[in-house]
């Protein structure tokens, strides 16, 4: 490593002002900052300085959400492989490597798609290269079917960075969270390529693994099915384990947890918004269980995007509720919302993407009345 850090000192004068490479700067900064901590301290005022910069906490983020990644992609190989009868003949590997040849396309476009652009408006604005999308490129195509097209990935994400995201003042000043305004454009522009029944098996051999299926072939969500009227083929331990089709990285509650325990042991997500999506969910769910129009609670929590969405998504720090007081309200709003929208809207059957950016409009307007109660609370204490 001493060997690298010498060479990007080596060339780092040509990347400064009237360097040569002075044009490329941005590129430079944002390539080096993400190897090693900036040398850079604040000049005036009284700061706590850290050890761990915005980028880090970015990296820890993406390291945690590997494990619902790593079992995606087994679980998009395991869906081909179960709908075509082959999968007690095919090994782990082949299994497995199917799902990776059909997903890292996905990832490769978010990432040279969202990154590309958020290079060019870097040296467009002269401007360092910001961090946020490190974790936005890597959710946007975990949220999606793994039939969702590349090229209507690359729109989405353009569409997201530069309207969710840039136009609002960059990493750390937009209202809404950038990966589910990539999966909200993608629903709304596309919505017979993100629901349905013929979007989330992968249907066709990849380099001469997996199976290709009919075209007529069709396999529904537990939600979709139960949008539909009709029961749920899938069991609940497979709900659990994530073998069930959905989102690429939203199925297995197991792998999610797992990401769940990183991000709280390293205090990067807060635990009172989890808490709080969990316990709106879980409670709006046994009222409506109660009434006899849905089904037991604690599935809820297992199906579809809800735990991929209270884990990573409602806990995003620039789109959530800042106060703690202000977390529970804004995480049991979504965990309700979430819940409501399913059970009440058979059109939306998995809620949880407009429970989040709901939740994320109203993220400002509880922090503000959370403030102000407290204000009012300690003049009253002082006044008396």
């Amino acid at each position: 490593m001493s060997f690298l850090r010498n060479y990007l000192n080596k060339i780092k004068p040509n990347f400064e002002k009237d360097g040569k490479l002075h044009a490329f700067r941005s590129v430079f900064d944002g390539f080096e900052t993400f190897l090693y901590v900036p040398n850079d301290t604040a000049k005036t005022g009284v700061h706590i300085h850290d050890a761990i910069d915005s980028k880090r906490i970015m990296s820890m983020v993406v390291i945690a959400l590997l494990p619902a990644l790593l079992f995606g992609m087994y679980n998009v190989g395991y869906q081909n492989y179960l709908a075509a009868g082959t999968l007690g003949s095919a090994s782990f590997c082949e299994v497995f490597f199917y799902g990776v040849l059909a997903v890292l396309p996905k990832i490769l476009v978010s990432y040279i798609i969202g990154l590309g652009i958020e290079f060019a408006w870097a040296q467009w604005k002269g401007e360092e290269i910001q961090e946020g999308y490190l974790v936005s490129g890597i959710i946007i195509p975990m949220i999606v079917p793994v039939g969702c097209p590349l090229w209507m990935i690359a729109i989405a994400v353009a569409f997201a960075v530069v309207i969710g995201k840039e136009i609002f003042g960059g990493t750390g000043m937009n209202i809404f969270n950038v990966a589910l305004v990539a999966r909200a454009f993608l629903f709304f522009s596309y919505p017979t390529k993100m629901s349905g029944d013929t979007v989330w098996v992968a249907q066709d051999t990849i380099f001469g693994l997996g199976n290709t299926l009919p075209d007529t072939f069709a396999q529904a969500t537990p939600l979709g099915q139960l949008a539909a009227g009709t029961n749920v083929t899938a069991s609940l331990s497979d709900a659990i384990l994530g073998f069930i089709p959905g989102s690429i990285g939203e199925t297995s509650v197991v792998a999610i947890a797992i990401g769940a325990v990183i991000l709280l042991w390293t205090g990067i997500a807060s635990w009172r918004t989890m808490l709080s999506v969990v316990v709106g969910g879980s409670l709006m769910a046994v009222v409506f269980e109660q009434t006899g129009l849905s089904i037991t609670w604690y599935e809820h929590l297992v199906y579809g995007g809800f735990a991929f969405g209270a884990v990573f998504m409602a806990t995003d720090p620039v789109t959530s509720a800042r106060t703690d007081c202000g977390k529970y309200i804004y995480g049991f709003i979504i965990g309700a919302l979430a819940v409501i929208i399913r059970v009440m809207n058979p059109g939306f059957p998995e809620g949880m993407m407009l429970a989040i950016l709901f939740g994320n409009m109203m993220a400002p307007l509880i922090d503000h009345y959370v403030v102000d109660a407290n204000v009012r609370k300690r003049a009253k204490r002082v006044k008396n």
